[in-house]
């Protein structure tokens, strides 16, 4: 259960990242999160689209549902739901391979979007320079559910969180 459960987050390109917005409101986007060792989830805005580090700054609660299996090779997708607590850094990150967490998090966006590669470039970086400030926003897990079967009408199976991080 807990191994599908990794396979689903780490083969999954996106997730739906949820933040509570000023007015109460949910405001979701999709993100592609990396599971850290440490069982904490790395994600990253743009300075450009800051958003989310202000809703968490305001409100720590997020959720993070990986539901979309297109393009994840798995053959028996299910679902998972990571409920914590974020904290969105008050630095800015302005070269990627500076940070190993980062950089580890920007290899698998390239590895998954190769069409996005040609942002990187000279050409890439210079018309669009905000994007690669970004603000790292870290999410510690508090519960994880775990659908087998993406029956969300059934009733899902919770998980130990120390099941849900990666074993180096």
């Amino acid at each position: 259960m807990a191994s599908a459960a990794i396979d689903i987050i780490d083969n999954y390109f996106t997730c739906e990242f949820t933040t509570i917005a000023r007015d109460g409101s949910p405001q979701t986007w999709p993100v592609s999160p990396r599971l850290l060792d440490d069982g904490r989830f790395l994600t990253a805005t743009s300075i450009g689209l800051p958003q989310k580090a202000y809703n968490i700054r305001r409100n720590p609660r997020v959720a993070m549902l990986f539901s979309e299996p297109t393009g994840s090779g798995i053959a028996k997708p299910g679902a998972v739901l990571i409920q914590g607590d974020a904290t969105a850094d008050d630095r800015i990150v302005s070269d990627v391979s500076s940070e190993p967490e980062l950089a580890s998090l920007a290899q698998t966006l390239f590895t998954r979007q190769p069409a996005g590669a040609l942002w990187s470039t000279p050409l890439g970086r210079r018309l669009w320079w905000s994007y690669y400030m970004r603000i790292l926003i870290y999410v510690t897990p508090r519960r994880a559910l775990y659908w087998p079967t993406r029956d969300f009408t059934s009733q899902p199976e919770e998980l130990a969180l120390n099941e849900v991080r990666r074993v180096g």
